[in-house]
């Protein structure tokens, strides 16, 4: 079959790309933004990139179906011929992986608002080194895996990350609603993507529709400790099992601390103690996407006795994935991370996380407003509150900010001011340059506390963070 992709470059489009020229289908699609490393990888596997949009090009190809990524919308020339003509099968991408990959496998779907990335790459990783031949989807660059995307064998465990963001412009249900799961996880459940839900009791809306569809033999796991999930788990058709710190949790963590070199804790099953876990990661919400992914990947491979099947030591050295909490620097008086958070519930987690690991060094949180929803100010007083628990803010630009009107669009300019008040020294800029310029200055000054500094951004920060790494680390004199 061949198969077209519009908006091939995109991560997920490129590497369901990936996966199925690897299961032998002809690959081939069209972007604008054609650049490595995706199309280097999508090249060197024999699929053919196309530059720009042009109708008459697809019409000559003739595939046998375009696959329509969700960046894509109306007006696109490719869309508009396929739409006139009707000529050629048009599908989304979740639509053709359920079709493609997910009908021969076992999916294991993780869900929520916060933590997919991560429980995803746990829960493929967990499985990988239990030899159970496993395929995998995940949404960032795991350190712990030789790829983002592996096809797996047929018949076996399938991990994929439930996006409850929309499928395609003429399927606006959540991606998660294709993806037949076999477990489902439910890390967690807030408001967020403010440009397609109207509220919270809408996104439970949506997450109640791929609770639904669940078997009867299969699983799903929730976070106990979640009041935005009590109206939906558990329910009376299939196995459900919560986690989290509460005492009526089935999967209890207990103990949590954690240092600059990792976090420990206790597993308790359903009031026996199971494990002691210590690991390399950081925060008691990568505890709990630990234990989700523990008990998903022991469900999957033994499920009559999950924990029978496990050994928790491969955790020992367990890296993670990229531009969560990764570490750009690291010397004794300043440290540098960069992370993915842009809900103020996970900037608020990973500052609290950097409290308690770094309780003597001054906490500096640079922010970057990018996300739909983070760019407006429905989660303004928020995200002031969440940065509040630093002793200095930067805030970048919002991003791409004339797509929203002023009295919607986040105020940094007020944010600071209300951080200011509270004794937190904050700034907002109009650009990156002046930004990295007075953080720059700041760390250069002379202060009787060692720094850590954590970048916040669901996109580049213009690439600021690793200037300042390599400009602060060639001139560490901050003390």
């Amino acid at each position: 079959m061949h198969l077209y992709f519009m908006g091939i470059c995109g991560t997920a489009m490129g590497n369901v790309a990936l996966m199925l020229r690897e299961s032998g289908h002809r690959v081939s699609g069209s972007d604008t933004g054609i650049y490595p490393p995706m199309s280097d990888l999508l090249i060197d596997a024999g699929v053919e990139i196309l530059d720009g949009w042009d109708a008459e090009r697809l019409a000559e190809l003739q595939p046998d179906r375009v696959v329509v990524g969700n960046a894509i919308s109306r007006g696109n020339p490719e869309i508009e011929w396929l739409l006139t003509t009707r000529a050629l099968p048009i599908v989304s991408l979740p639509a053709l992986l359920s079709e493609t990959l997910l009908s021969t496998r076992q999916p294991i779907v993780i869900t929520g608002t916060h933590g997919k990335t991560t429980t995803s790459a746990l829960t493929a990783y967990l499985l990988r080194e239990h030899r159970a031949d496993p395929g995998w989807l995940i949404g960032g660059v795991p350190r712990d895996l030789p790829t983002g995307a592996h096809v797996g064998a047929v018949g076996r465990p399938f991990v994929i990350e439930g996006d409850e963001y929309d499928s395609a412009f003429f399927d606006k249900r959540s991606k998660f609603i294709h993806y037949q799961p076999r477990i489902l996880a439910v890390n967690n459940l807030e408001f967020d993507h403010g440009d397609i839900f109207r509220d919270l009791q809408d996104i439970q809306r949506s997450f109640s529709h791929v609770i639904r569809l669940v078997p009867q033999n299969g699983f799903i796991l929730y976070n106990g400790d979640d009041e935005n999930l009590a109206p939906l788990l558990p329910v009376n058709w299939c196995s459900c099992f919560s986690v989290g710190v509460g005492e009526r949790c089935d999967l209890r963590i207990e103990g949590f601390t954690e240092s600059p070199t990792g976090a420990r804790f206790r597993l308790r099953w359903r009031g026996a103690l199971w494990e002691e876990i210590a690991w390399p990661m950081h925060g008691l919400y990568n505890a709990r996407n630990v234990a989700i992914a523990l008990l998903a990947a022991g469900l999957a491979i033994k499920p009559e006795d999950p924990f029978c099947a496990l050994s928790p030591g491969v955790l020992a050295n367990y890296q993670g994935v990229k531009r969560r909490q990764e570490n750009l620097c690291n010397e004794t008086e300043l440290v540098i991370l960069e992370d993915f958070g842009h809900h103020p519930t996970a900037v608020a987690q990973v500052l609290e996380s950097l409290r308690r690991r770094y309780p003597e060094h001054q906490l500096t949180a640079c922010f970057e407003p990018r996300s739909n929803t983070g760019a407006t100010n429905i989660f303004q007083d928020r995200f002031t509150d969440a940065l509040a628990l630093a002793d200095a803010v930067y805030l970048g630009p919002v991003f791409r900010g004339e797509r929203y009107a002023e009295d919607k669009r986040l105020n940094t300019s007020e944010m600071a001011s209300r951080l200011n008040e509270k004794g937190i020294c904050s700034a907002a800029f109009s650009d990156f340059d002046s930004l990295l310029a007075e953080l720059l200055e700041a760390t250069h000054s002379k202060t009787d506390k060692p720094r850590c500094v954590v970048f916040f951004s669901n996109g580049g920060f213009g690439g600021i963070q690793h200037t300042y790494a390599k400009s602060a680390k060639s001139n560490t004199s901050v003390t």
